[in-house]
């Protein structure tokens, strides 16, 4: 098949979307598809057109940015030109861009999955509230034109402000999981690039520094698991620096977490290699979202492939891998006291958390998702009408 990708960002930029958008990519590539990315230029630096990992990758030029958002004039020509040539069209959303595509895909008769990421909850401000109803709008045009719309959770689907009024052609498929393996030596070399002593203590978050994670109730949660645990130390990493959107957060928020001194440290990105070694560090990872701009978190089923518990939020989809696997605790968000209650339960008694961890692996594997993801574009090429009876594609974990 011929399949066109769209989204927003894509990498070298650094999202969750980002990351499922490139392992479901790279891994239709090697299902043997002639795959193809459309997306922004968001940096001069990156070139208009390049082939990494046998995905064709189109960047469009930005002329502006509103909020998180991106103004590129040139897009629909693009588009037009790509979905001509395509079999079938993958939008991912919240984008703008995804309603022209839709409906350009619908007029060329091309069939379009709309992959549907998350609620997006812009912060407080006239541009962001402004940028916040556009973006909803836009989505409505994208899931009425769409064929079939795809989400990580059925948790979260009826749930979802936006995906209530689409129940009937929602599926469910799995975001995207992968990591290296990586040896005994890698992990401890690992260990001593960041000054992790024996047996100490390592909580370690995966995130951007952004609003929606809820990064100040780790720090809040800090002083408490310090009490009991006196050289325990947060691993954070992600993008912390420059984050789209985040520069108020961070100004705010930096401050406190310098207090905390070599008990806190951020990495920035990594490679796929120190992602594994990051997780192989860490005694529990902790994934303390706010709000419905946090649809899953990936990084929970990474932590639990490596077999390292986690602590997540309890709202629609975050809650789900926790619920499912039993590798972790699940609190009230925005609630530092009950992060670190969680945090310590996990360091005091961490045999209660154990799952099969390879079990896990298998079920989010990036090549069983593209399997998922092959199969609806086969039946939709097929005229299969599946409006009405959404599949039913996801495999519950082992143990829900």
């Amino acid at each position: 098949m011929r399949i066109l990708i769209g989204l927003t960002y894509y990498r070298p930029h650094y999202s969750g979307l980002t990351i499922y958008t490139e392992r479901l990519a790279k891994a239709l590539v090697r299902r043997g598809h002639d795959v193809t990315v459309l997306t922004s230029r968001f940096s001069k630096s990156l070139p208009a057109y390049e082939v990494t990992d046998g995905v064709k990758i189109y960047r469009v030029n930005v002329i502006m940015r509103i909020s998180k958002g991106v103004i590129m004039p040139a897009m629909p020509f693009q588009a037009f030109q790509l979905i001509r040539k395509a079999d079938i069209v993958n939008y991912h959303v919240p984008q703008l861009d995804a309603a022209p595509g839709t409906i350009l895909s619908r007029l060329l008769g091309k069939p379009v999955i709309l992959t549907y990421h998350c609620d997006l909850q812009l912060p407080k401000g006239f541009i962001h509230q402004a940028a916040n109803v556009v973006s909803h709008l836009a989505n409505h045009v994208s899931a009425k034109s769409a064929s079939l719309i795809i989400t990580n959770t059925r948790d979260y689907a009826v749930h979802s402000q936006f995906l209530r009024h689409y129940l009937a052609k929602v599926g469910v498929i799995n975001p995207p999981a992968e990591l290296p393996y990586v040896s005994s030596d890698q992990v401890m070399s690992f260990k001593q690039k960041w000054g992790i002593k024996p047996h100490q203590k390592v909580i370690g978050m995966a995130a951007r520094l952004a609003a929606e994670k809820g990064v100040e109730f780790l720090v809040e949660a800090m002083p408490e698991v310090l009490n009991k645990y006196p050289d325990a130390k947060v691993l954070f990493l992600g993008q912390y620096e420059n984050v789209l959107g985040e520069e108020a957060y961070a100004q705010r928020l930096l401050p406190l977490i310098r207090e905390l001194g070599d008990h806190w440290s951020f990495l920035g990105n990594v490679s796929a290699e120190d992602l594994a070694a990051f997780y192989r560090s860490c005694h529990v990872t902790v994934l303390p979202s706010t709000n419905a701009t946090e649809s899953f978190g990936i990084v929970q089923v990474e932590s639990m492939i490596c077999g390292v518990p986690v602590v997540a939020t309890d709202i629609p989809g975050v809650r789900h891998p926790v619920h499912a696997s039993g590798m972790g605790i699940i609190i009230p968000p925005k609630d530092g006291r009950s992060l670190a209650d969680a945090i310590l339960q996990i360091l005091d008694h961490p045999d209660l958390y154990r799952g099969d961890s390879e079990l896990i692996r298998q079920h989010y594997g990036s090549d069983h998702v593209a399997e998922q993801y092959e199969k609806q574009m086969l039946e939709l090429l097929g005229d299969v009408t599946l409006e009405g009876n959404p599949p039913e594609l996801q495999e519950e974990l082992p143990g829900e």
